[in-house]
């Protein structure tokens, strides 16, 4: 008989990609007007191999001043994860929730670092609430299925 214990483990943290962009610098550094800034995040999970997740979680901060861009940041954290022996209706919570949960503060603390070493005030991404994301893209597939609304891949 075969070992049917749950196993859940961090594999590995890492920095998939990394984008930083000053497009209109140096001249917009001049400007004295307070940035506007627009966060999106994006989930995504993916089977390596059997029993291994590839987990990401991508933040894209974008800041401009009135129509131009001060600076834009994309930063992909990953994280691979052994998950077996674990039922079926358990494994989407896993891969949606509390995978993205143990990312996102290794995330957090790229977006912040870069933006300081590029000269900029550090951008703090908020705390995310990973379940109700999840209820969100849970229900908009369903409302999908039946015809409704199309399904929920970021948020801000």
């Amino acid at each position: 008989m075969a070992d049917e214990t749950p196993v859940f483990q961090i594999q590995r943290m890492y920095l998939k990609d990394l984008s930083l962009e000053q497009p209109n610098s140096p001249q917009i550094l001049l400007e004295q007007q307070q940035p506007a800034v627009e966060i999106n995040l994006a989930m995504a999970a993916e089977v390596v191999a059997d029993g291994i997740f590839e987990v990401t979680v991508t933040a894209t901060v974008t800041t401009k001043v009135a129509d131009k861009t001060l600076f834009l940041v994309e930063a992909k954290q990953a994280g691979i994860f052994e998950i077996r022996n674990i039922p079926d209706e358990q494994m989407q919570g896993i891969l949606g929730i509390v995978c993205p949960q143990m990312v996102y503060p290794y995330l957090r603390a790229i977006v912040s670092d870069v933006c300081t070493r590029a000269g900029f005030p550090p951008i703090l991404l908020n705390e995310v609430n990973f379940q109700a994301m999840f209820e969100a893209r849970m229900q908009a597939e369903a409302a999908q299925a039946n015809g409704g609304s199309p399904i929920i891949t970021s948020a801000n």
